[in-house]
């Protein structure tokens, strides 16, 4: 595709997603001017309704919104989270122009059979059934067309939405949280970053009942990934022992994270599946976060301030972590969201994640406290690493609370901090990324 035509697509979608920006601009502006500020729902139901139409990167972007506290007003994060990250399925005509793109004129010799009707249609690619040459059965993710320009249009006019609740409902500084979403957006545009981490997975979880794909290399390219089809049942409809099945699914997420200082940024159902025989299947690696070790261990120092009722070390740990001009005020607040994502690892008894809350509540009340600090204790700017961080954990939290689960997640997490030093975190991500 040469450049000529990524600008052309790009001009198209700042046309689809500039007129709806400015839309909500004026909207915005409106309800301001009527004293009704940014948080209401008729203004997040208008955004809503608008970015529903263009579907595309925007939406995902918005769906990651939802679930970071305070990055937007609650009433956005409320109509946010029920986006469906979706678009229509491209035709079998465009998918042979995709393919043919991809693969060369004789893509279809390359499969003994292929689907040219998607199983299943994202935000960003679709998914098609094939068999390969030598008879495995596989998974063949296509990116849509024109998806770089796409993303670059989206994220521009996120700026104006952005900009706009920043400057009318500034607890939270955005601007780092919009860098950090571009940057891990890009990244999910290439497959072919995401098939090494698919490799740094099977390495990281090959000790554990957790099966990750693999993936077929000579069919793959950027924009196309060829991966193995792995049999198994959505979470939710699995007949699995659902203890059993959030213990895996706690494991796979923290394992890495505490022993390699990488996260799986995108802990949706969606994207597990529960075979009865192989146990957990993780599916998808578009969104991985590489930490550098220090951050980490500040992770893991928190961790024990908190325990130890430590407000040194607590300090010490939002200092390393970047949080600057730390006041008494701002560290009781930021102790309250520390204290709601600790809580259950402190605990040391067979416990829901959270107790008396539904999944899709989980958070908010601590959320919602937190916001009414910042906003009389004036905008903070928190680390980039947290959009991701953060986002994970409530969204694995929500799966553990729809699913019912009951574990001791205090020991578990121990288990991981008593097979990990930090010069032993520093190495296995060296020899990882050294393969990435």
């Amino acid at each position: 595709m040469n450049e000529e035509n990524r600008f052309a697509g790009r001009l198209r979608r700042y046309g689809q997603v500039g007129g709806r920006a400015a839309g909500f601009g004026l909207r915005a502006t409106g309800s301001l001017i009527r004293g009704r500020g940014l948080d209401n729902d008729e203004l997040a139901d208008q955004l809503v309704a608008s970015l529903g139409e263009l579907r595309g990167p925007l939406v995902k972007v918005a769906q990651i919104l939802a679930t970071i506290p305070d990055a937007v007003p609650a009433r956005f994060q409320d109509a946010f989270a029920k986006l469906q990250a979706h678009a229509p399925s491209m035709g079998k005509r465009f998918v042979a122009r995709r393919m043919k793109a991809e693969l060369g004129e004789d893509w279809q010799s390359k499969f003994a059979k292929f689907s040219e009707t998607s199983g299943f249609a994202a935000s960003l690619g679709q998914v098609h059934e094939a068999e390969t040459l030598d008879g495995d059965r596989v998974a063949v993710k296509l990116q849509y067309p024109d998806m770089e320009s796409a993303v670059e249009a989206d994220l521009s006019q996120l700026d104006i939405i952005l900009g706009l609740m920043r400057r009318f409902d500034g607890a939270i500084d955005t601007r780092d949280i919009r860098e950090e979403l571009a940057d891990r957006l890009r990244e999910e545009l290439d497959y072919e970053r995401e098939a090494s981490f698919m490799g740094a997975y099977q390495h990281m979880l090959k000790d554990l009942p957790v099966r990750v794909p693999n993936v077929h290399r000579q069919l793959s390219t950027r924009r196309l990934l060829v991966m193995e089809w792995l049999d198994g049942q959505r979470i939710f409809d699995a007949k699995a022992p659902v203890d059993e099945l959030a213990r895996d699914l706690f494991k796979a997420w923290w394992h890495p994270l505490v022993g390699y200082a990488v996260i799986h940024g995108d802990p949706h159902p969606g994207n597990y599946t529960w075979n009865e025989e192989h146990g957990l299947n993780l599916l998808d690696f578009g969104c991985v976060r590489v930490f550098s070790p220090e951050f980490i261990e500040a992770v893991i120092k928190l961790y024990e301030g908190i325990r130890d009722e430590d407000r040194d070390k607590r300090a010490s740990a939002y200092a390393d972590w970047g949080f600057v001009n730390l006041s008494r005020e701002l560290m009781d607040t930021l102790d309250i969201w520390a204290g709601f994502i600790y809580g259950p690892l402190l605990d040391d008894r067979r416990r829901m994640i959270a107790e008396g809350v539904e999944a899709g509540a989980y958070g908010r009340a601590e959320a919602t406290e937190v916001h009414a600090r910042l906003k009389k204790l004036g905008p903070v700017k928190p680390p980039r690493e947290f959009v991701f961080m953060d986002r994970a954990a409530i969204s694995l939290g929500s799966v553990f609370i729809r699913l019912g689960a009951q574990q001791n997640w205090h020991r578990l997490f121990e288990e991981e901090l008593e097979a990990s030093s930090p010069k032993q975190r520093r190495q296995r991500q060296e020899a990882i990324l050294s393969k990435v």
